[in-house]
């Protein structure tokens, strides 16, 4: 059996999501979007600190330049700064889609932010994906989807893979080096009671780690769509993962506790010890 631990932060995420590691601060971050905060473990000592955001934030990217970060706020991108608090706007998507919101984003190796939208009900189809260049120009590259979630790049950056969570659907693009999507295929396909396909990273064997909404489980599938591995969590709204550490070889998961009084563990941060390690995170080129 897998093991894993609860990370205590004090606080029970109503939507915990956005774990990233940070290197450069040997520390985790990671955001609870209903409760408007952004939270950091630092693993010298395992405390965590929070900061208390003025409205939703989906997710946070270290800026290569070292100077704090590009966030996805409610509806805008933003450059971020913590201490103290210092948001600055970058540009605000879909202003004629005012119920929609950001969900989820990472860097690809070039430095460049690829980010989902959502619809607030969680219902529809006006979610789409985007992609932020280092010079601060954002372009649509797909769209129709019910609840983005999940971007991943295989290790030699070929690939990028994006899920719509309600549809239980993981698709694999081919990414060109000018940053062009072709040739979505589905790798993937959750059926009703696998649990929804949330956030998701990719490890050092190019194999796709992938939180589960609903069934509590963290999934590991190979580079060609094939089922490896399970781990089972107390929790059954997990979020998201990501490796960490000076190894990369602790994958923290983000769960939610929205909805889920009766599980005394959801909103928790877990750290479950695997066999493998991940790949270090990109960061934002601007």
């Amino acid at each position: 059996m897998t093991r894993f631990r609860v990370i205590e932060a004090g606080r029970r995420c109503r939507l915990g999501e956005g774990p990233f590691w940070s290197a450069r601060q040997q520390a985790l971050y990671w955001v609870d979007i209903l409760g408007q905060a952004v939270l950091r473990l630092r693993l010298s000592d395992d405390s965590v600190t929070a900061w208390q955001m003025p409205e939703m934030i989906g997710w946070l990217i270290e800026r290569a330049s070292g100077d704090g970060f590009i966030a996805g706020m409610q509806r805008d991108l933003v450059y971020l700064e913590l201490e103290p608090v210092a948001i600055t706007p970058i540009a605000r998507l879909e202003p004629d889609l005012p119920d929609n919101r950001l969900n989820d984003a990472k860097a690809d190796d070039r430095g460049r932010i690829w980010a989902g939208t959502m619809p607030l009900s969680a219902s529809g189809d006006s979610g789409s994906l985007y992609r932020l260049d280092s010079g601060g120009r954002v372009t649509c590259h797909d769209r129709g989807y019910s609840v983005t979630n999940g971007p991943a790049f295989s290790p030699d950056g070929r690939y990028l893979y994006h899920n719509d969570s309600l549809r239980g659907l993981v698709y694999r693009f081919e990414l060109g080096v000018d940053g062009t999507l072709s040739d979505r295929r589905v790798l993937i396909r959750f059926g009703p009671d696998d649990g929804k396909p949330d956030g998701m990273t990719v490890d050092a064997e190019g194999a796709l780690w992938i939180a589960l909404w609903g069934s509590g489980r963290v999934v590991r599938y190979t580079p060609d769509g094939r089922f490896d591995h399970l781990v089972e969590l107390p929790v059954s709204q997990v979020t998201n993962c990501a490796f960490g550490g000076p190894a990369l070889d602790r994958l923290f998961v983000t769960s939610a506790a929205e909805g889920a009084d009766d599980e005394p563990l959801a909103g928790s941060l877990f750290e479950i010890v695997t066999e493998v390690t991940g790949l270090a995170p990109s960061l934002f080129a601007g």
